[in-house]
């Protein structure tokens, strides 16, 4: 089967590999790449913190770049969404790591629960955040009353391509497959030209979506193709293959 990847490299490379593993063939096209705020984030890191909240490994990517800087902090709570980026926290030094699957809201339950056992933090949780991003985790904590401070550590910058890029990508031939990973990268791929100019070319073509929210960016023109991972995580995305 012929998948394309739209996420941001590295983790576009992994998903690559993992799909030709599978005997697929694995198209990357990353349609936006991380930009980084290492001043913000030391400048967080250095005020007072209960926590740390996280919803991506991009921040463990950010924190491996920090260097002895980080040192001080690797004993702090971290609370993280997924498996994935919970390793990915793990793997740069931090040792209490706790996970919750789903989102950042199922995030917020899980920080409003260990609240309700150990009592409210004098201090707040650092939430160390992508731009653009859901707002679910902040909203939740906001009305259970929970302090945080949200310090926007990387942003999420557009990728373009020249048409022929595009072309080769999309048309030579269609793709069996598209692995929509974030509400964004939904956008920006139903935004291209093919998409826009030529639709009919892509009524065979699968929309594996890995949340709800992904699958509602999915214009009403291909809603009848769009497939959503039982599960908000990879594994249960690839299941869909």
């Amino acid at each position: 089967m012929r998948v394309l990847v739209l996420r941001p490299e590295p983790a576009a490379a992994r998903t690559v590999s993992t799909l030709v593993a599978r005997g697929h063939d694995a198209v990357p096209l990353p349609l936006s790449k991380a930009e980084h705020d290492i001043e913000a984030v030391r400048g967080a890191l250095a005020t007072p913190h209960a926590a740390i909240a996280v919803t991506s490994a991009e921040i463990a990517r950010l924190f491996s770049t920090i260097g002895t800087d980080l040192a001080p902090h690797l004993s702090t709570r971290v609370f993280a969404v997924g498996q994935a980026t919970a390793d990915a926290m793990k793997a740069v030094g931090f040792d209490d790591v706790h996970t919750v699957g789903g989102d950042g809201a199922a995030l917020a339950e899980s920080i409003i629960a260990h609240g309700r056992a150990t009592g409210t933090p004098a201090s707040p949780i650092l939430y160390l955040a992508g731009k653009p991003r859901a707002s679910g985790f902040e909203n939740r904590l906001r009305a259970a009353g929970i302090p945080f401070r949200t310090v926007e550590s990387y942003r999420m910058a557009a990728l373009t391509y020249p048409p022929a890029a595009i072309a080769a990508a999309l048309l030579e031939p269609v793709p069996d497959a598209v692995l929509l990973y974030s509400p964004e990268s939904a956008r920006a791929f139903f935004r291209l030209a093919p998409l826009l100019e030529m639709p009919d070319r892509f009524t065979a073509l699968r929309l594996l979506c890995m949340s709800p929210n992904v699958a509602a960016i999915v214009p009403e023109r291909f809603a009848a193709q769009a497939e959503t991972a039982a599960a908000p995580d990879e594994a249960s995305l690839l299941a869909l293959l």
